[in-house]
């Protein structure tokens, strides 16, 4: 069954590469021609999982995906430079903002990052708590993500 959700979620990312896919209806269809019979529960569980969001591509919005490098400092750089906002501490948690419906691609990155002040990430729609392991941490991640910003 794993096997299957692996193919499944390479399928989706084909895909999302290959088309400007606005919709989970879109993509079901997609994966449907190409012999994945999924429902939208799954697929949209398999899009979260994969780190999926929207962008504007030609003046439409379609799925995108993260750079696959995980652990990468440059990508850490790109995607805080691209979709955060603001970056403050508040005791031993830096707050994050984002544009809507972006904070889990930027949590997903965080935690991928191998940054060593960051224990763990709770992302909502705009906003991230990063929990570090002390105040003195929280500062020191505060000023890296800023400098990013600049």
């Amino acid at each position: 069954m794993n096997g299957l959700k692996e193919k499944r979620q390479r399928a989706i990312a084909d895909l999302i590469g290959a088309h400007a896919l606005s919709s989970q209806e879109e993509l079901a269809d997609q994966l449907g021609a190409l012999g994945f019979a999924a429902t939208q529960a799954t697929i949209s569980r398999d899009l979260e999982q994969l780190g999926a969001f929207k962008v504007r591509r030609n003046g439409q919005l379609a799925y995108a995906l993260p750079d696959p490098a995980p652990g990468s400092g440059a990508r850490l750089a790109t995607v805080v430079r691209d979709w955060v906002r603001s970056v403050e501490p508040a005791g031993n948690f830096v707050v994050i903002k984002t544009p809507p419906g972006s904070a889990h691609l930027v949590g997903v990155v965080l935690d991928e990052s191998e940054v060593a002040e960051i224990i763990g990430t709770i992302c909502g729609d705009d906003t991230i708590f990063v929990a570090c392991r002390g105040a003195t941490e929280a500062q020191a991640l505060s000023v890296r993500l800023r400098a990013f910003l600049a």
